[in-house]
């Protein structure tokens, strides 16, 4: 695909951005860009674009990419710190969660958005290399060569941090498991 849009045709890049668009949101929105999540997705896709000349071939486009998004979201964020209020970026987050469809059992809806809370503050209190390291890995699924690649990182490095961070998010939230991507905790079973 890569070589369609070195090429020189349009649709190829195209077909790129429809395909990693929801990834990207999801990171932009799980890096912190709130309410600019959009904006900052749009403006990845524009660098990614025009750094495509330095894109190696044979690499993997959504570790790269992502990172384009991490680092857009970082400077969105810097920007935002700057010009808003502390109450300004509250009321950004609160509109970046995801709704909740009526259909849903309201004690299941709460108990989510109470999970969902709990983990974020958790996340927050992380460095932000573990942060990082967990979004990649869990919240945006990501295995771990791509989340290396993400990050920049060697391989030991996202399994040490990774290790790390786990253990003091279980600190933090001693009834919180990661869940695989079959939905089992990690490692297949759960702990209490």
């Amino acid at each position: 695909m890569i070589a369609r849009v070195r090429a020189g045709e349009p649709e190829a890049y195209a077909e790129l951005v429809r395909a990693h668009t929801a990834l990207a949101l999801r990171a932009a929105t799980a890096l912190g860009a709130g309410a600019d999540a959009e904006d900052v997705v749009q403006q990845a896709f524009v660098k990614a674009y025009c750094a495509l000349g330095r894109f190696r071939d044979g690499a993997a486009f959504k570790p790269w990419l992502l990172s384009i998004v991490a680092n857009e979201t970082r400077n969105t964020v810097r920007t935002a710190a700057r010009q808003r209020t502390l109450a300004g970026r509250e009321a950004c987050l609160v509109g970046a969660e995801p709704l909740i469809p009526e259909s849903a059992d309201p004690a299941l809806a709460t108990l989510e958005s109470e999970r969902r809370a709990a983990l974020q503050s958790a996340l927050e209190r992380l460095s932000e290399e573990h942060r990082l390291v967990v979004i990649y890995r869990y919240l945006l699924e990501m295995d771990e060569p791509e989340t290396a690649q993400a990050l920049g990182w060697p391989r030991g490095t996202v399994k040490s941090r990774l290790n790390r961070a786990l253990r003091k998010l279980s600190r933090l939230l001693p009834d919180f498991r990661p869940r695989d991507r079959d939905g089992a905790g990690e490692g297949g079973s759960e702990r209490g």
